[in-house]
Formats: structure tokens, sequence, C-alpha cells
């Protein structure tokens, strides 16, 4: 992968989180600068770690994996993306309820497991791993602190586009990926 798709990649990656921190910038009032930046460092770092966790769990299963590649990273992708898009449609969100350590924890590893994913496609496709981690972590920071005060200042933002916009990146990542190797 390119760093350009590495960097789409990561954009699409943090559009949970950037959601999820939208939600709570619409409820809370109190300790909002305190709040968003622990949104943000707990969603970038989990974000930064899974990746790195997924690229390694591959490698060790690469021997039995490689000539499967190109339609694994495919289908991880594409698998990711519709759920995006599924979830975009969904009239029920879940409304958050408390943002103590437990929350913050289950809300980063909620928010990355996706990235696990990515780290297995990265791995897939011959890149390393450090600098794409870094970048999806930092970008994932960036854009939860954007969700949050997104969510505090405007109180109606469509987060219905930002989500199918994520599932469409990570299609488009997959047809890619399983087109051109």
């Amino acid at each position: 992968m390119s760093l350009v798709e590495v960097i789409l990649l990561a954009i699409a990656l943090s559009i949970d989180a950037c959601v999820v921190s939208f939600t709570y910038g619409l409820v809370i009032e109190k300790r909002k600068r305190l709040s968003s930046l622990l949104l943000a460092f707990f969603t970038g770092f989990f974000q930064f770690l899974m990746p790195i966790f997924g690229f390694y769990f591959a490698n060790i299963l690469q021997s039995y994996i490689q000539s499967f590649a190109n339609i694994i990273v495919f289908l991880i992708f594409a698998y990711l993306g519709v759920r995006f898009i599924r979830e975009a449609f969904q009239k029920e969100k879940k409304e958050p309820k408390c943002l103590c350590l437990s929350c913050l924890f289950m809300i980063a590893v909620a928010t990355s497991i996706d990235a696990f994913s990515a780290g297995i496609s990265l791995m897939l496709c011959g890149n390393t791993i450090i600098l794409p981690a870094i970048l999806i972590g930092v970008i994932t920071f960036f854009n939860s602190l954007f969700g949050f005060w997104g969510g505090f200042i405007l109180k109606k933002f469509p987060a219905f586009y930002l989500e199918i916009a994520g599932g469409i990146i990570l299609i488009g990542l997959g047809l890619k990926a399983l087109i051109f190797g």
C-alpha cells in the first residue's frame, strides 16, 4: 500500500472513533476538554496497537495464507466496508452512559477491532507496520477530537455520511488489493 492508501485506511478506521466521540460531545457538558482528550488518547492509542497485533498475528500464519492474500485482504476490507455502511442505516444508535476508565477502555477496544484486521491486511500486502500504525493512531486521535467537538458545537452533525464514506473507502481499498494485488 502506498502512503496515500495508508492515510485513506487510517481515515476510514478512525470513523468509528469519530462517531463515538461525536456522540459523547453531544451529551457531555462538564470537563469537556479532559473528556475529549481522554477519548482521543484511548481511541488513538488502541488504533495504534491493534494493527501491530494483527500484523504479527498474520505474520505467524503467513506461510499458510500467502497464496490467498489478495482474496483475504479483499474479504476483510469488503466486510468492514459493508459493516460500516450497514451500521449507518441502523436507526437505533446506542447512547453513551458514562465516561469512566472502564468505559474508555471498552470504547477504545470496540472502535479498534477493525484496525486488527487492517494490520493483517497490511502484512499480506507486504507493508511494514510501524509507520501505518503511527498514522492510524495519530489520525484517529485527531479525528476523535474533531468528532467530540463537532458533536458539542454542532449537535446535529450527520454521522451517517461519515460511516458511509468510511465504508466506501474500505471497499475501494479491498477492490484495489483484489484487482491489482
